[in-house]
């Protein structure tokens, strides 16, 4: 394997030998906390369970309805034959073990437990996993596999009422343990849900011989809900609606796509009262921030933010605006769709069934006297031009596209059709980036590099790798067992100098790329991936994988 490794950068990748470990600085607070709590049990006369590290038998937590659990922030652990043994994170409310004592039937011996912990327990416990399951049983005793297309209807819209409480338990099953995605897959002979929480697919499967009359009234359901035509099964179609549970607003995206068992339906879920990520709470380093906030103050050019579907860049763009918002500003966003409420922003939705691209609400934005304009995404040539012309003419454009890391970014605009001065001009500065999966910090353990991830590190890092440590989670209760729990950014900064400017401005792609690796002073995205890793953030194979979608 080549070693891609820039020699200019070695004395900075070095300077990263001895980085500062916010994850000791979160086992510190996390120590701190429990120490608090222990002091506060031994005052009480009860111990101190720590539910991040107990496992839970949850067929008898179960034995304490949610509706209970809930309201008087109590889970029950376990039945020790002659009492129940119940965590509360308030032993003493009198009124609250009375009341549990009746419910449960049974003497209890109570123990002090972390408010959060046992949130997020209980959360995690009361899955709607056995409910979707019933819901979709009763569905399909309702639906009768042998009736005529026109007695399937009939059955379906008689079915509706289990239909929608089976969408329902679906909804507050995601919601509840923050899944980004829910897919809705017909196999052979079983239905599958899926939730994407944390980057990772989560599966339920519901084994029914009658599944496919449950796809069919699912997704009749979810077109109506999203405004499609539900005769069409042969096509795909996307759609788009509102929800609303646990007094959470969710806009979801849909798709449908016919297969070979049914109509596959992939939801996106976008929470609409989510708070915008501020740069110093996204991942980005402080050398990376620092750099990043000096060019967002420019008062003209593009700036963009490249990476996959789903890796953050929205986020990034939000983080960035809401710290140059003000009231001497017009600050004006063309998305699909609108993700965050920015203040004082004039924020449009595309619409492509009628016509409202995101080129054609562009031209119509410059006539609305803006001075920053955020494009959610270039997609095309036209809309690319319209945007570095914007850029050119005094306005600062924010604009997201799909390339694997920076440098490529800027030849893609080439690529598609862009007058390579206007790239030269207008481009200010390129943010790649991607998410990767934070390491538990409640199992956090010391990890030896394998073999293969030695040789892959050694030849990029050489003697850096053999002078660093590594973390990585061995799997317990606080993370379902993963190792991870949350996710992070990783981020690739280059600012555009002259002598780039130069060979875009002559065309010479690699001439361009050539002065990239000799000139930039910022970290690439396997640099700072690397340096996360050292950190203990993120897992060596995060970093890889990470490696792994740059090829």
């Amino acid at each position: 394997m080549e070693n891609n490794l820039d020699p200019n950068n070695i004395d900075k990748i070095n300077s990263i030998k001895n980085p500062e470990n916010p994850l000791e600085a979160a086992e510190a607070l996390a120590n701190k906390e429990k120490a608090t709590l222990q002091e506060l049990a031994k005052e009480m006369g009860l111990p101190f369970i720590d539910l991040n590290r107990y496992v839970l038998n949850e067929e008898i937590s179960r034995k304490l309805p949610e509706g209970y659990a809930r309201q008087f922030h109590a889970i029950l652990l376990s039945d020790e034959d002659v009492e129940y043994l119940v965590g509360m994170a308030e032993p003493l409310n009198v009124f609250a073990t009375d009341e549990l004592y009746s419910i449960l039937k049974k003497p209890l011996k109570l123990a002090l437990v972390s408010d959060k912990d046992l949130l997020y327990k209980l959360d995690q416990l009361y899955r709607r996993a056995s409910e979707i399951t019933d819901f979709a049983d009763k569905l399909a005793s309702e639906l009768k596999p042998n009736d005529q297309p026109d007695d399937q209807e009939t059955a379906i819209k008689q079915a509706e009422p289990a239909v929608i409480k089976l969408l329902h338990s679906v909804f507050e099953d995601a919601i509840q343990v923050n899944a980004s995605d829910i897919h809705i897959e017909p196999a052979e002979n079983i239905l599958r849900i899926r939730l994407r929480v944390d980057g990772l697919l989560q599966e339920q499967i519901i084994s029914i011989t009658d599944k496919h009359h449950i796809t069919l009234a699912l997704a009749q359901r979810l077109k109506l809900m999203g405004g499609l035509n539900i005769a069409e099964k042969r096509l795909p179609q996307d759609g788009r609606f509102d929800i609303t549970m646990r007094d959470i607003k969710i806009d979801v995206r849909m798709s449908t796509m016919p297969t070979q068992f049914g109509e596959s339906i992939v939801m996106r879920l976008l929470n609409k009262s989510s708070k915008i990520v501020d740069l110093d709470n996204s991942g980005m380093s402080p050398e990376t921030a620092k750099e990043f906030r000096q060019i967002i103050k420019i008062p003209h050019g593009i700036i963009l933010v490249t990476g996959p579907t789903g890796s953050g860049k929205t986020t990034t763009l939000y983080g960035a605006l809401s710290e140059i918002n003000d009231v001497t500003k017009n600050i004006v966003t063309i998305e699909d769709p609108i993700e965050y409420v920015l203040e004082r922003a004039n924020q449009v939705q595309v619409n492509s069934q009628i016509g409202l691209t995101f080129a054609r609400i562009l031209r119509s934005v410059l006539r609305q006297d803006p001075n920053i304009i955020l494009v959610g995404e270039i997609r095309d040539q036209e809309t690319a031009s319209i945007a570095l012309r914007a850029a050119l003419t005094g306005h600062l454009v924010f604009a997201t596209l799909h390339t694997n890391d920076a440098a490529s970014t800027a030849i893609r605009l080439i690529d598609i059709g862009v007058e390579n001065y206007l790239v030269a001009a207008t481009v200010r500065a390129i943010l790649a980036q991607r998410l990767a999966r934070r390491i538990c910090t409640n199992c956090a353990a010391a990890y030896q590099p394998n073999e293969q991830e030695t040789l892959f590190f050694t030849n990029f890092f050489g003697d850096l790798f053999k002078q660093s440590s590594f973390s990585q989670g061995t799997g317990c209760a606080y993370c379902n067992f993963k190792g991870f729990k949350g996710v992070t950014g990783v981020f690739e900064l280059l600012v555009l100098d002259a002598d780039m400017r130069e060979s875009l401005r002559q065309k010479n792609t690699s001439a361009f790329v050539q002065t990239v690796a000799k000139n930039r002073t910022t970290p690439t995205l396997l640099e700072s991936a690397f340096k996360m890793a050292q950190q203990k953030i993120i897992t060596l194979s995060e970093v890889m994988r990470i490696a792994g979608e740059q090829t």
